[in-house]
């Protein structure tokens, strides 16, 4: 097995507590807001680097003063589910339960004084995400879904938009990861520039997963990157979808892991995204 897909929890019983996935998405809401206390804890002035080493420092360490907090509680809750090590991590999963944890989703936000930034937590199994928690921890929000029961911001329910075409609509795309391939690149490019001409307005920023929010809570019609990893991808993937909206690759077929892009838009507009992204 891969160093990054290693099982690294060490507890032999389960929360008693927990008898079911509502009362397992209950409590890792519960974990995962305490942690992001810890990382609003953090915030405040632009953290200074000079290096991509001084970078690399100061992103472990906003990631390590969360995953501290969270990885135990979540182990407790799960201790047979097995953890991802690398967020950025992309593809299928080996069968069984894991934990997909981005600890500071948005962290280069976080270190550059912006508020965007989130700390998730999605348990996926057998490669289906059945549960997630998304908290942003400078609004206090948090958006969870649980498979077949609805999406919910702060326990009210969430609906995409009922928008009827994509020319009254507003998209959203992001930048995967700051090393992409520049054929990558270059795609997204293209792609920013047909849905200039074909949507109302298009948005670019990072991270994935608050665009997707705003999709899953009707805010925006649509969002669309290429590449990426499951990190990013699965909690927002999961409440759009809890919501009532479409998931698929930019060409229409139904998305996985290993897709080399990824489309969550209200069903509405969810063609005419396809059309406008494949050309």
């Amino acid at each position: 097995m891969p160093e990054s897909m290693r099982n690294t929890g060490d507890a032999t019983t389960t929360d008693p507590a927990v008898t079911s996935d509502a009362d397992l998405l209950a409590q890792t809401e519960i974990a995962v807001r305490a942690a992001g206390t810890a990382l609003r804890d953090r915030f405040g002035d632009v953290v200074p680097y000079r290096t991509f080493d001084e970078l690399m420092r100061a992103l472990a360490a906003n990631d390590d003063a969360v995953l501290d907090l969270l990885r135990p509680r979540l182990t407790a809750l799960r201790p047979e589910a097995r953890w991802v090590e690398e967020e950025l991590a992309g593809g299928a999963l080996p069968a069984g339960e894991w934990w997909v944890v981005d600890p500071a989703e948005g962290n280069v936000n976080h270190l550059h004084g912006l508020p965007e930034w989130a700390v998730t937590a999605t348990l996926v199994r057998d490669n289906q995400p059945v549960l997630t928690v998304v908290h942003l921890p400078m609004t206090g929000e948090t958006y969870t879904a649980l498979v077949g029961t609805g999406a919910h911001l702060d326990g009210r329910p969430l609906h995409v938009s009922r928008t009827p075409e994509l020319g009254l609509s507003i998209v959203a795309t992001s930048q995967a990861r700051p090393d992409e391939d520049e054929k990558v690149v270059r795609r997204v490019g293209a792609s920013i520039t047909e849905m200039l001409v074909d949507a109302l307005v298009v948005r670019t920023s990072v991270p994935a997963t608050l665009h997707l929010l705003n999709v899953a809570a009707g805010r925006i019609e649509a969002f669309w990157q290429f590449a990426g990893a499951r990190a990013d991808l699965l909690p927002g993937a999961l409440l759009v979808t809890e919501a009532g909206g479409r998931i698929s690759d930019v060409e229409g077929r139904p998305w996985t892991p290993e897709s080399a892009s990824f489309l969550a838009a209200a069903p509405d507009v969810h063609a005419d995204a396809v059309a406008t992204l494949s050309r």
